[in-house]
């Protein structure tokens, strides 16, 4: 199924506005329009794809996909969801039409744009830990190798051991989070006591962590800002975390976030990737990385470090 996508550069899409009105009870953008259905499905109609949770017609100027998705199940997993139903199979593809069709499906759950994210933030954080408390820290499994094996995107359960082993590395004081996404991982460090900044390129990303987190409870800051050009003074955080960031850019781009990372940092740098046989794409992932790269930037670093296998690859660094 070709899609608007594959026709328009990222740069002349309009920004997703995590926090946009429904429009007719739609979410629509540049690439989707996204609605929920209530009741009885509709029949299936000439080139339609139709999946146990969605319905998705090329229209003339965007995807059409309705859902059926109810609103408590929308937590983070929806996002192994929509890859299993609709990118793996390759009905559709690429990094900005999962985006948007996620975000539709979240604001189209039900209640205000805030209500349904908060909704999806706290549900997400619940399964989180519910699946550490289940034994998801996953202590002894390996890295894997195959596609996306490690990759802790996909599924809540995948990430949860992720996660954990990041806050087990974190040193005392204070953290800052590089490519925080929805920031999940820095809404937990805060919860545990750490004076946390999350920080993201992506500025609407960002304004909806700092919307949500007071209704969580949470305090901590966020600011939008490339991760290779902080805009902070050096030693500015106890810790700086780079997980699943550096898998999402060019060799040249994650040398100068990882650069960055160590002038941030007063104790300690933490650095996860997936370790996949070809980047993934639906995820955004641009390279691929094996333990053997890490351990060479940890050697071309200078700095003591440490290179670990968990549900991924990981580096760690002392900077002091």
């Amino acid at each position: 199924m070709s899609t608007p996508a594959d026709h328009t550069t990222r740069g002349e899409l309009e920004r997703i506005d995590p926090l946009a009105p429904l429009r007719d009870g739609a979410y629509r953008d540049t690439l989707v329009e996204v609605r929920r259905v209530t009741g009885a499905r509709p029949r299936r109609s000439l080139h339609m794809v139709r999946t146990p949770h969605f319905d998705v017609v090329q229209g003339p100027e965007r995807v059409q996909v309705d859902h059926v998705v109810p609103p408590e199940l929308v937590d983070d997993d929806l996002a192994g969801l929509l890859a299993a139903e609709l990118f793996s199979p390759g009905w559709l593809r690429g990094p900005e039409l999962f985006e948007r069709l996620l975000t539709g499906v979240v604001l189209t759950s039900g209640g205000s744009a805030l209500d349904c994210w908060t909704r999806f933030y706290r549900t997400t954080l619940a399964r989180i830990e519910e699946s550490l408390a289940a034994g998801g820290t996953g202590s002894d499994a390996p890295a894997g190798s195959g596609s996306g094996s490690s990759s802790g995107h996909g599924t809540i359960d995948g990430y949860a051991p992720v996660y954990a082993f990041a806050e087990q590395q974190v040193a005392p004081g204070s953290v800052l989070e590089l490519g925080c996404c929805f920031g999940f991982l820095s809404l937990r460090l805060a919860a545990a006591g750490h004076d946390v900044l999350a920080s993201d390129l992506c500025e609407g990303t960002v304004g909806l962590l700092a919307a949500v987190a007071p209704r969580l409870g949470a305090t901590l800051g966020t600011c939008a800002a490339d991760a290779a050009r902080f805009p902070a003074p050096d030693a500015t955080a106890d810790t700086v975390l780079a997980v699943h960031l550096l898998e999402h850019l060019d060799a040249e781009h994650g040398e100068r976030v990882l650069a960055e990372a160590v002038r941030l940092a007063r104790r300690r740098v933490v650095v996860a990737v997936p370790v996949e046989d070809v980047p993934d794409e639906t995820w955004g992932h641009v390279r691929t990385f094996t333990t053997a790269d890490l351990e060479a930037a940890g050697r071309r670093s200078g700095l003591p470090y440490a290179v670990h296998e968990h549900h991924g690859a990981w580096l760690v660094l002392d900077t002091g």
